[in-house]
């Protein structure tokens, strides 16, 4: 049986997808704003929860726990599912001057 101890134990913020999701993206998506399908919150992917302990890495909705994405990479390449996302805004990066 599982306790909410041994959940809260498991659980990374969305800080940890940075490097995976690295390979999808040529910009840092941890900043992303992500629109929740199941419950509408917008939250910045850094916030969310995630759970590194399965085949893949599970993303859970802070507001709503509901699975928002799963991000899984191994010898094949990488596999990207996001049907809990309703949106994903990346934000454009300041121009340098120069």
């Amino acid at each position: 049986m599982n306790t909410g101890d041994s959940i809260e134990a498991r659980r990374l913020d969305g800080n940890v997808l940075g490097g995976p999701l690295a390979d999808l993206f040529a910009v840092d998506v941890t900043m992303a704003a992500v629109t929740c399908a199941h419950c509408g919150r917008v939250t910045p992917l850094a916030a969310h929860q995630v759970y590194a302990d399965a085949p893949a890495l599970v993303v859970r909705c802070p507001g709503c726990t509901d699975v928002v994405m799963r991000c899984a990479s191994d010898q094949r390449g990488v596999r990207f599912e996001m049907s809990g996302v309703r949106m994903l805004v990346i934000a454009k990066q300041a121009e340098e001057s120069g």
